[in-house]
């Protein structure tokens, strides 16, 4: 690595706001981003994020507490704003000096002010601008925008088209995903605007990732990723595999009672009530404006996902992954990633500003 990246050649709104040395953010993949691969980054110079949708409250807890005993630096928690148990999690983070606290859906307004009020970094995600002008509205610090190519939940826009409307629609910092995993894609999300990139793929597949080797293997193999509605009812970009294409021929009813079985499954290892399970799918369905059937489906998507990243059984679950995996073939540690990534926009900046006619 150069010294011209220690010295941290790319100062952006979001280095400043979150604390962070380089601009480069992990993204809060369920199962995938804990207290390890979010402690490597923090300590790389970008900005890791806990995963919490995957935890139970007292879990969360402790991979706080593991991530501040292993790093000094800025980290962040994702949260489920429509979980039952928000406010008790947004306590936590505050108690705790969390330093940013990121969304998959847009918090409600006072959440955001709770947040804001305590010194806490507001950074929902978001995939069209009418969402990215609501939350901005509302007081977020920073709006991460994920394109279509963005693995997991996603939306049919691709990131080059999203990326420039949000940045003209908004006034605070802009994070770009889909679609980014090294440095060319930086230096582009920065001409575009934006203050930074937002990477989950690039990040499951370093050495620092508690994913199973075996299922690493399988992302840097299979290469091809699909959207499919069969895993729970949206829009969700996957690694193609046996399962997927079963899912996908699978009847309406043979998901729902797949769907059912797996909730039960979620229910037994969370430890949640079904009293609260049924009234996070209340709150998931009004969220959404999911159909019931949506929102059992929506209980496949954690067993799934586990037991591939979890349990190191691919044949046995889903993969989340974005359209960059066919582009990886290496496992790199996050130090060198975001070392290699940093330096890598550095030079393409420069380079291009070689170009200008003096």
């Amino acid at each position: 690595m150069s010294e011209k990246v220690n010295e941290q050649v790319l100062d952006t709104p979001l280095t400043r706001l979150a604390g962070v040395k380089h601009p480069v953010v992990q993204t809060g993949m369920g199962w995938v981003a804990g207290p390890k691969l979010v402690t490597a980054v923090a300590n790389a110079g970008g900005l890791g994020i806990l995963a919490s949708a995957t935890m139970t409250l007292d879990q969360l807890a402790d991979a706080i507490h593991e991530v501040k005993d292993r790093t000094g630096a800025p980290f962040g928690v994702n949260l489920r704003a429509d979980a039952t148990d928000a406010g008790d999690r947004i306590d936590l983070l505050i108690k705790e000096g969390v330093k940013v606290a990121s969304f998959a859906l847009a918090p409600k307004q006072e959440l955001i002010g709770r947040l804001k009020d305590a010194g806490v970094v507001v950074i929902p995600s978001v995939g069209a601008r009418r969402h990215a002008e609501k939350v901005a509205g509302w007081g977020a610090d920073a709006v991460l925008v994920q394109g279509g190519e963005g693995g997991g939940h996603t939306g049919a826009v691709a990131t080059t088209l999203l990326l420039p409307q949000v940045v003209d629609a908004v006034d605070i910092p802009v994070i770009a995903a889909g679609g980014f995993f090294d440095g060319r894609g930086l230096a582009a999300a920065l001409a575009y605007g934006a203050a930074g990139v937002a990477m989950g793929t690039r990040f499951l597949l370093t050495s620092d990732s508690s994913v199973p080797d075996a299922v690493k293997r399988v992302y840097l193999k299979t290469g091809e990723t699909v959207v499919t509605r069969h895993v729970d009812g949206m829009p969700h970009r996957v690694l193609r595999s046996e399962l997927v294409d079963t899912l996908e021929r699978s009847g309406r009813l043979g998901g729902l009672v797949r769907a059912v079985r797996n909730g039960a499954r979620f229910k037994r290892l969370s430890g949640m009530s079904w009293r609260a399970m049924i009234a996070d799918g209340k709150a998931m369905k009004h969220g959404k404006d999911l159909s019931w059937s949506q929102v059992l489906m929506a209980a496949n998507t954690p067993m799934l996902l586990k037991a591939a990243m979890v349990d190191g059984r691919p044949d046995l679950g889903v993969m989340a992954s974005g359209q960059v995996v066919g582009l990886i073939d290496d496992l790199p540690s996050c130090a060198e990633l975001i070392g290699a990534i940093v330096e890598r926009a550095a030079d393409a900046i420069a380079a291009q500003q070689s170009l200008l006619i003096r």
